[in-house]
């Protein structure tokens, strides 16, 4: 099989963890016979410093013609730091999610047993949890028309969503729901007591419930979601909401992991989807080797299958699994015993070609050196 990918490496840490990704697929290629080509493009900070323009042209016309894009992260603390910049890198994301009609991220929370101890939430509240939160990424307030008056004494966002957006990741939602790996089990996030897009969204997700009779619903408000995350994570499977309240209790649940670094993200629409980790460009770390590249390689598994590769996205999960089982973990995990962004890699490679012995010799990791050794 043949596959075209759009790289946007973006800012900070982003090249040198989607460098492991990339390490990866080739991996999976010459095992199972794929041949995966990358057309590196720009995005972010360092899109703006070469052109001027946060998401220039040629990246848009990659993605469109690709048939995934693997992205970094994008970010700059003299973006960030400074409000009244009219260029921002994030103006570059937004309008790639518009370009390319990403409308759904798709977001799975993943445990890890050995990693339960970094968890804020006690051991035995981890157990059993594996949700996957859908959040809706083209409407909403961060779309909205925005306005502010002249004295900047006064501001408005305007918060506005369709049945028609409604609709469409709904039924991603709840199909995603119904495989068979899931649980059947579907919650809609909203603020319907207070807010009239949030009414819409729930009549709207009433409306669609009964085509799928096999999958039970139930409605939340985001306050007590926010609450339930922590108290009680396990009880969910499938969560669905709106774009702001998805950026927030996503990122809240992603803490649970113990680790930012762990997680991976796919963007879909209606046409090329969007594969990134969830973590941002961290640009302390930028060039160090000591990023976490577990969240980016994920997000690799995830377009294996995509792709309809379930085999080798199982394979690379279970190399991660393997790598953290074994305690070889990055910074963020273990601040004393810790490897770096490219052995990591190289030890998922070495797990996918079938070249880890079977006891392996640490000294010999710690040091650089092959695995085999």
């Amino acid at each position: 099989m043949k596959k075209n990918i759009t790289v946007i490496l973006g800012d900070g840490i982003g090249p040198e963890v989607t460098e492991q990704s990339i390490k990866i697929l080739n991996a999976v290629g010459e095992q199972f016979g794929h041949e995966f080509t990358y057309d590196y493009q720009l995005m972010g900070a360092v899109a703006i410093d070469e052109t001027g323009n946060p998401l220039p042209d040629a990246t848009i016309e990659s993605a469109l013609k690709s048939d995934a894009v693997l992205f970094g992260a994008i970010g700059h603390p003299k973006y960030d730091n400074d409000p009244s910049a009219k260029v921002r890198p994030e103006q570059g994301l937004l309008k790639l999610r518009k370009s390319l009609q990403l409308y759904a991220n798709i977001r799975p929370v993943i445990t890890y047993p050995a990693l339960n101890h970094l968890s804020p939430l006690k051991p035995e509240k981890m157990e059993g949890v594996d949700f996957v939160i859908f959040r809706e990424l083209t409407g909403g307030i961060y779309f909205g028309e925005k306005k502010v008056n002249e004295e900047k004494t006064e501001a408005s966002d305007l918060c506005s969503y369709t049945k028609p957006e409604i609709e469409r990741i709904a039924h991603l939602a709840f199909q995603y729901a119904g495989r068979p790996e899931r649980r059947k089990k579907l919650t809609l996030v909203d603020k319907a007591n207070v807010l009239e897009t949030s009414r819409l969204w729930r009549k709207v997700v009433q409306d669609i419930a009964p085509s799928y009779p096999d999958i039970k619903v139930d409605y939340m408000f985001v306050d007590n979601a926010s609450m339930q995350i922590i108290v009680n994570p396990k009880q969910f499977d499938v969560v669905l909401t709106e774009n702001m309240f998805g950026d927030i209790i996503s990122d809240e649940a992603s803490v649970l992991s113990g680790s930012l670094g762990l997680l991976p993200s796919s963007s879909v629409g209606t046409g090329t989807v969007l594969f990134e980790p969830i973590h941002g460009s961290y640009p302390q770390a930028a060039g160090k080797d000591i990023a976490n590249p577990i969240g980016s390689i994920l997000s690799a598994a995830m377009m294996l299958e995509h792709f309809g590769m379930n085999e080798e996205a199982a394979l690379v999960r279970n190399a991660v699994a393997w790598t953290l089982a074994q305690g070889f973990v990055s910074q963020d995990i273990d601040a004393v015993n810790n490897y770096g962004t490219s052995v990591i890699g190289d030890l998922i490679k070495d797990f996918i070609e079938q070249k880890i012995p079977a006891d392996v010799n640490k000294k010999s990791v710690e040091l650089g050196k092959s695995t085999i050794i």
